[in-house]
């Protein structure tokens, strides 16, 4: 039993990387499809910021349903979800609005994947250390994130925009058959209902203050809105930032932009597991503390950095990918050990609507500023930019010091 169980991990980290694959499209076709629609910064946030509005409409109900039954089913959904959402941009988007529903589609599927994902694995592990696994998981999402970045630039070089979103729509709709197939459904008696959906499992209010009243859980969920809002503007942007370092040095990159964004997204792996086991030896608060602060010091180092060598420039992207990803591991491990277990489907949900949530709004700030501090071709705009994604680190920081959140010893 003990061996079937581990054994579940690596075949949904398979999953969980084919499920992501999607995730990145949009970055890498973003100033395309900026220049072929006409669309001004903003607007190109905008429809990043889709992804992750649909994810916060599905994401109540994907988790907090998970409490009452087989988290298996919620995925199946969500992967076809993802791939019907994809297709969609694939062969019906033409403009702003069609993007901005297609996008959110996309953003619902994984909401159907990721969490749920990670409840499959944490319903069916027995034995071990279960934060270890957890850590595999959280961290297969640079993985997943950067294949999607090489795979859709190697497409989008041979064949355009359009087959970018179609063929990686197969991405998901593998990872529902790995599910379907791999994954047997859970025997016990509770997880045989079926599935009955009900406002306040869209939207458990009581669970929720329940999660929020405990302040070093509620902690957790916050620094992850603030690592996800810094994480996913980043992501959302990192090409077209590329692109434009290359054209203010004249100097070509050993790499193309979205060759080098999926192959700094790998860092991210490593340091979410290596972030893991320093947080369990040091602290979970104290860790979280230290690398929020110097994510936000590599960030604005980096946006500083254009007009630079190529060699300088991939380095800070490198460290701050490596910051940005080094307490993912650790704020979602450490809300599943701290969450009491009649609300940790709920307490999950909330954690990845917050996380989401901060996702939501980083892609959609960080084009706002730009367009009002003087648009892609300033560096200035770009530094302002920066500063206004990693500030909310900072600002998290500050407040749960003096909150006394880092003193509290973890379980």
């Amino acid at each position: 039993m003990r061996f079937r169980s581990v054994g579940y991990t690596p075949l949904m980290l398979m999953a969980q990387t084919c499920a992501l694959l999607g995730f990145a499209c949009y970055a890498v076709v973003l100033t395309t499809l900026q220049e072929e629609w006409h669309l001004s910064n903003l607007e190109s946030g905008l429809i990043a910021s889709a992804f992750f509005f649909g994810y916060m409409l599905a994401v109540p109900l994907a988790t907090a349903i998970t409490d009452r039954v087989d988290a298996r089913k919620i995925y199946l959904i969500g992967g076809l979800s993802a791939t019907f959402g994809l297709l969609g941009m694939s062969l019906l988007a033409f403009n702003f609005w069609t993007a901005l529903f297609f996008m959110a589609i996309n953003g619902a599927g994984l909401a159907g994947t990721y969490m749920p994902g990670l409840k499959i694995l944490s319903d069916r592990i027995q034995s071990g250390e279960l934060t270890r696994h957890i850590a595999f998981y959280t961290a297969f999402f640079g993985i997943g994130t950067g294949f999607s970045y090489l795979c859709s630039g190697w497409i989008l070089s041979g064949l355009g925009w359009h087959y970018v979103f179609g063929i990686i729509a197969l991405g998901p709709f593998t990872a529902f058959l790995i599910v379907l197939l791999l994954i047997p459904p859970l025997q016990h008696e509770k997880w045989k209902r079926s599935i009955q959906i009900r406002l306040h499992d869209i939207f458990p209010v009581e669970k929720w203050k329940l999660v929020l009243q405990d302040k070093k859980a509620s902690g957790f969920i916050f620094g992850y809105t603030a690592h996800s809002l810094e994480l996913f503007a980043s992501r959302s942007w990192l090409v077209a930032f590329f692109v434009f370092c290359a054209a203010v040095s004249g100097e070509p990159f050993l790499l193309g932009a979205t060759t080098l964004a999926g192959v700094i997204n790998f860092f991210g792996v490593p340091a979410s597991i290596l972030g893991n086991e320093i947080a369990l030896r040091i602290g979970r608060q104290k860790w979280v503390c230290i690398v929020m602060l110097s994510s936000a010091v590599l960030g604005i180092a980096l946006a500083c950095s254009t007009g630079q060598s190529w060699w300088l420039i991939v380095a800070l992207a490198v460290g701050h990918a490596i910051f940005i990803m080094a307490d993912s591991a650790t704020l979602t491990a450490g809300l599943v050990i701290s969450a009491k277990e009649n609300i940790k489907g709920a307490a999950m949900g909330l954690h990845s609507l917050m996380g989401f949530g901060g996702g939501m709004l980083g892609p959609a700030i960080f084009g706002f500023v730009l367009d009002i501090s003087g648009s892609r071709s300033s560096q200035a705009a770009w530094v302002w930019a920066y500063v206004a994604i990693v500030i909310w680190g900072v600002l998290f920081v500050l407040y749960e010091r003096r909150n006394g959140w880092v003193g509290k010893t973890a379980q």
